[in-house]
């Protein structure tokens, strides 16, 4: 089957979407697939045989220099403008523009693949493609979660209302959403959340769980674990992520105990979190991580005692599975999908209430005081990927998705609602997933 496989961003080593399209297209050109990936910047790695097609954005948000101002020979067409004002506006325009420009793409190209697969793009542009080539979606979860954090974790009137401005395409990826052929979804949770929050139809919802890297392994015996390394891998500036709750509870640990912390992130230079460090008088205890090989990465989960996923919500949240393939012992958030992603049975984590800085603090204690329990989480969370989470079963499944999808296409034609006019005025549906 050929695949264009598309992402409006695809940055490599953090954030699910980087991470999926490299590990899914490489397990589908393995299954003797033709894969060819559509990324606006910051673009993904990808594996040998995977073709890579550049979707040339304005990039307003590259480091070092985010919501910066380009040179007026950098405009190409109408659609740089609107990128460039829709960002002087407060709003975020990628994923609109990002739809946009890879519509006209791929219906110059039509004949050249047998379907598309929009990577959480929910840009209008999606519509046009379902309308000369078969479509199929994957939502990992509906950012309506982070709106509503990110907007309660401000105090200042201006910022909510900017914040509001910037989570404006969301309105746009909901009706986007309902008026997709089918869509995967890495969780159950993220499931029933896409139903309340966008409103679309469960039955249309197919859920499909990701997978982790092979190279993602139990440090050797002879390299022991650091003593009293905690690590955590997380946006440090997204309120979501809840490291302000997990550098909260460092700081009380840190006055008692010879702690470390390793965030895997890059924070804003004089943001929330180099703020909150400073204030907690923690400067001295906390490394920030950021830039490396996925080797180097490998080795830094294995070496340290334990792992925190302080989140307050996840879709389904790779960095947990990763850890627990290494068989780092885990302390995570009861929120979201990492239930989901730990086991009912709760061998491989202690869930905490998310938030909850005493709480979090307590159970860090107790597993770092407990060297046999460590132990026996690391063996159940690594048993529990190598039975649950494989790329190579997800590629299988995916592609049985993508057969079935062309198959009602070219039968039934595209969808009748997918036009920008007529996802406007699509009925949410009500029930539950």
């Amino acid at each position: 089957m050929r695949i264009a496989l598309l992402s409006y961003r695809s940055k490599p080593h953090c954030g699910g979407q980087g991470i999926y399209i490299r590990h899914l297209s490489r397990e589908l050109v393995a299954l003797g697939h033709s894969v060819e990936v559509f990324s606006g910047q910051p673009y993904p790695e990808l594996d040998e045989g995977v073709t890579l097609t550049k979707v040339e954005s304005l990039d307003l948000y590259r480091e070092p220099d985010p919501f910066r101002v380009p040179k007026l020979k950098e405009f190409r067409d109408r659609v740089d403008v609107e990128e460039f004002a829709t960002m002087c506006a407060a709003g975020f325009p990628e994923p609109k523009t990002f739809s946009t420009r890879v519509a006209k793409l791929l219906r110059e190209r039509r004949d050249e693949f047998d379907i598309a697969h929009d990577n959480q793009v929910l840009g209008y542009g999606m519509l046009e493609i379902e309308q000369f080539m078969p479509l199929i979606t994957t939502l990992h979860h509906p950012i309506s979660f982070d709106r509503r954090i990110d907007i309660a974790a401000t105090r200042n009137p201006w910022r909510k209302f900017t914040l509001s401005r910037w989570y404006g395409f969301l309105r746009m990826q909901a009706r986007v959403a309902r008026a997709a052929r089918r869509i995967m979804t890495p969780s159950e949770t993220s499931r029933r959340d896409i139903t309340t929050d966008f409103g679309v139809d469960p039955a249309r919802m197919q859920t499909i769980l990701l997978g982790v890297d092979d190279a993602f392994v139990p440090p050797p015996a002879d390299r022991p674990r650091v003593p009293g390394r905690i690590m955590a891998m997380a946006s440090a500036d997204a309120p979501m992520k809840g490291i302000a709750t997990l550098l909260e509870a460092f700081a009380k640990l840190r006055t008692e105990r010879d702690v470390e912390l390793i965030l895997v992130t890059k924070p804003k230079p004089g943001g929330r979190t180099e703020r909150l460090i400073d204030k907690l008088a923690i400067t001295d205890s906390v490394r920030f991580v950021h830039g490396v090989s996925q080797d180097e990465l490998v080795e830094l989960m294995g070496s340290a005692e334990l792992a925190c996923v302080p989140s307050f919500y996840e879709g389904f949240s790779l960095p947990t599975a990763e850890l627990m393939a290494c068989a780092t012992p885990l302390i995570a958030s009861r929120a979201g999908a990492i239930p989901e992603v730990t086991g009912p049975d709760g061998l491989a984590a202690d869930l905490v209430t998310a938030g909850d800085v005493g709480e979090l603090e307590a159970a860090i204690a107790a597993l770092l005081d407990d060297p046999e329990r460590r132990a026996r989480m690391g063996e159940a969370g690594r048993r529990r990927v190598e039975e649950l989470f494989s790329w190579r079963a997800v590629a299988a499944t995916v592609a049985q998705a993508y057969a079935e999808v062309v198959e009602e296409w070219h039968e039934q034609g595209p969808m009748p609602t997918a036009t920008k006019r007529q996802a406007r005025r699509l009925p949410r549906h009500t029930g539950r997933a």
